[in-house]
């Protein structure tokens, strides 16, 4: 580890003079790459010199130890070497968390998309419930959310929506919220009061910028249609609503929340390019064969993930067995404690891999 320390560590300072090379500041690309490696090496190296200090104020004690005769000195030096020993496991237990690798995505922001599974009404209720909970998680945190897309029912649910959460770092907490989630409840319209289970399912995908994917116009076939839903002034009245289809991968997006069809089709793309992003992704991983199966799941969006059962006020997440007594609160958008278990989880798991 120490070996592999000083090689970031140099590796930094190269890139440090690099970034005051006037060749490469003209270079936009080449200087927003090093800039990126520099930042994301930082708290390595800063740490690493930390550790360094530690190591060095515990030889100076114990070359004290060796020449001093009086007892309470003594103990006062063990007490801190001690404290020192304490920090150095700390320190290292730090380091080996930050050379992790690092998920390249981790950094950006998220497009959700939510649609409604099986169980007709009370699914389409319960994706609406999941919408406002990531809005609500978004409000918390101070990130900029917005709906880029959504499909209503009449009963005031969603067949589909896909929300935009901008912030640095969304995906990385995010990202886990992937999967099938199932709902638990006593519908409304239940005289029997009896427990339906239905389910809907969240598929999180980093939003992409221009430079990540390019996509050729020969490979798209742009449709439009009438926007349809729960009513609107703008339902049903011009042909506004986009769908696109992407011929080499058949991934389809669609788009009617909009007002112009020129506004319909720049979200659509967005989305595309995320989907298309997700699906390279998703293949490149697959293709590696040493690739790791963490315990918090795969990230398949068929996978169950977590169960919300309204009679006893939990919510359990089957990947790390964990269980909050704080529906309520947790649909309002305080997820945070089950978020950090997750990323806990997948820590220990890349450690012991």
């Amino acid at each position: 580890m120490l070996e592999k320390l000083k090689s970031i560590k140099a590796r930094q300072e190269e890139i440090a003079a690099k970034l005051s090379d006037t060749e490469v500041t003209r270079d936009q690309k080449l200087f927003r790459d090093l800039s990126k490696e520099y930042n994301t090496l930082t708290p390595i190296v800063a740490a690493y010199d930390e550790l360094l200090k530690t190591e060095s104020d515990i030889s100076d004690i114990e070359d004290m130890k060796k020449h001093e005769q009086y007892p309470d000195m003594l103990t006062m030096l063990d007490d801190e070497l001690s404290e020192l020993t304490r920090r150095r496991e700390e320190k290292t237990d730090e380091i080996k968390i930050l050379l992790l690798p690092k998920d390249e995505d981790d950094d950006k922001s998220v497009i959700i998309e939510i649609r409604a599974g099986t169980g007709g009404d009370e699914a389409a209720l319960f994706a609406a419930d999941l919408m406002r909970m990531y809005l609500r998680y978004a409000e918390r945190h101070r990130l900029k959310a917005s709906v880029m897309d959504i499909n209503e029912t009449e009963m005031g649910g969603i067949k589909e929506a896909v929300i935009s959460i901008k912030g640095k770092g969304a995906y990385s907490k995010l990202k886990f919220e992937n999967g099938v989630h199932r709902v638990q409840r006593v519908p409304e319209t239940e005289s029997q009061g009896r427990i339906h289970t239905s389910a809907a399912t969240v598929a999180v995908l980093s939003e992409v910028e221009d430079v990540d994917i390019e996509i050729e116009e020969k490979d798209l076939r742009i449709d439009t249609y009438r926007s349809g839903g729960a009513g609107g002034q703008h339902v049903n009245k011009t042909e506004s609503a986009i769908r696109i289809t992407h011929l080499p991968t058949g991934i389809v997006v669609q788009c009617q929340n909009e007002r112009s069809q020129i506004q319909n089709r720049e979200t659509a793309m967005q989305i595309l390019k995320s989907r298309l992003y997700d699906y390279e992704r998703t293949k490149r991983l697959s293709e590696q064969a040493s690739t790791r199966k963490s315990q918090i799941g795969s990230g398949d969006r068929s996978e169950r993930v977590r169960t919300y059962n309204f009679p006893q006020g939990r919510v359990t997440d089957h990947r790390i067995n964990l269980t909050l007594y704080k529906l309520e609160a947790f649909l309002d958008g305080e997820i945070d404690e089950m978020i950090e278990a997750l990323v806990l989880q997948n820590r220990m798991e890349l450690l012991r891999s």
